[in-house]
């Protein structure tokens, strides 16, 4: 008569799969690349480089201000940050305090919470100028993508 049997080796196998961890990702390097994203958008800022900026979001980025929800193309941001950058000088764009970083179990994604204080000069006739500040605070999501980290929601107020 024939037997039907799980030679133990099998058994083995099956038991240490699911008894084993999940994978796990590098928090130490995968914090840096957000910090270093964050370092570079300042530096976005003061270079008025709105291509750079823009690139760092996401295909499916969302943007929560003002009280509007949007979901704006790659374009789109390029050409609202162009605006904004060319109407303005940056003075200050410095955190109040170094961003929180969280991260979901898996390593897929990641959220900074932002403090930060921005002063910019703008010129309300060709000899005139005006200095503005705020104080703003901005949640910003991160999703972990094949190239590396994407802004994939900034969610932003002031005061």
């Amino acid at each position: 008569m024939f037997q039907k049997y799980i030679p133990a080796w099998v058994l083995i196998l099956i038991l240490i799969s699911c008894t084993s961890s999940p994978p796990t990702f590098d928090r130490t390097k995968a914090e840096q690349e957000i910090l270093e994203m964050h370092e570079a958008q300042r530096e976005y800022h003061f270079g008025k480089d709105s291509v750079a900026f823009a690139q760092q979001m996401s295909a499916e980025y969302v943007s929560v201000n003002r009280g509007l929800i949007t979901r704006p193309s790659v374009q789109d941001n390029i050409s609202r940050y162009n605006n904004y950058f060319s109407a303005v000088e940056f003075v200050k764009w410095d955190d109040l305090s170094p961003p929180m970083i969280r991260f979901s179990e898996d390593g897929s994604m990641a959220y900074t919470v932002v403090d930060k204080e921005v002063i910019v000069e703008y010129k309300i006739s060709e000899t005139e100028t005006i200095l503005d500040s705020g104080y703003y605070a901005w949640v910003a999501i991160y999703k972990k993508q094949a190239e590396g980290w994407k802004l994939d929601c900034v969610a932003s107020t002031n005061r």
